[in-house]
């Protein structure tokens, strides 16, 4: 569950600041909202505020993308926190994030990831779908350690 978790966070956030300073912002903004309005009516203000203050920084900023960029990984912890907290929203989450992407302009519809395996490591990357890894002991690159 943890995986699914961080990989809905991920997704999630990523699409949030992907709309950030675009015409899907709108929809954006109203449902990561509605979807987070487990809190009171201060909270709920005051997540509104900070939506729309990051929103207006990525438009004012001379490289959005560079923007959107730095705010990505700041809401993935949020969203992660939020869904340990409240696991019965993910599917909610999920279903959002999936609606908005294709509401983003064909520009933000390009996802990047980097992956990077060192010393013998193992690494797996997965963008908009899942990975399911069988693997055998000592099956791995090196073999057995003897």
């Amino acid at each position: 569950m943890i995986e699914s978790l961080v990989a809905v966070a991920t997704a999630a956030s990523t699409t949030l600041v992907a709309a950030m300073a675009t015409d899907a912002w709108g929809a954006a903004r109203t449902g990561m909202l509605r979807v987070l309005r487990r809190g009171n009516e201060d909270e709920q203000a005051g997540l509104a505020a900070q939506l729309d203050g990051e929103a207006a920084l990525v438009g004012a900023a001379d490289d959005p993308d560079t923007a959107r960029r730095t705010l990505m990984p700041a809401w993935q912890l949020r969203l992660e926190a939020f869904l340990r907290e409240h696991p019965e929203v993910l599917h909610d989450v999920r279903e959002l994030t999936e609606r908005l992407k294709g509401e983003l302009p064909r520009s933000q519809q390009h996802w990047v990831q980097h992956i990077e395996a060192r010393d013998h490591g193992q690494a797996f990357g997965v963008q908009h779908g899942s990975v399911i890894i069988h693997q055998e002991p000592g099956s791995g690159r090196g073999g057995p350690v003897t």
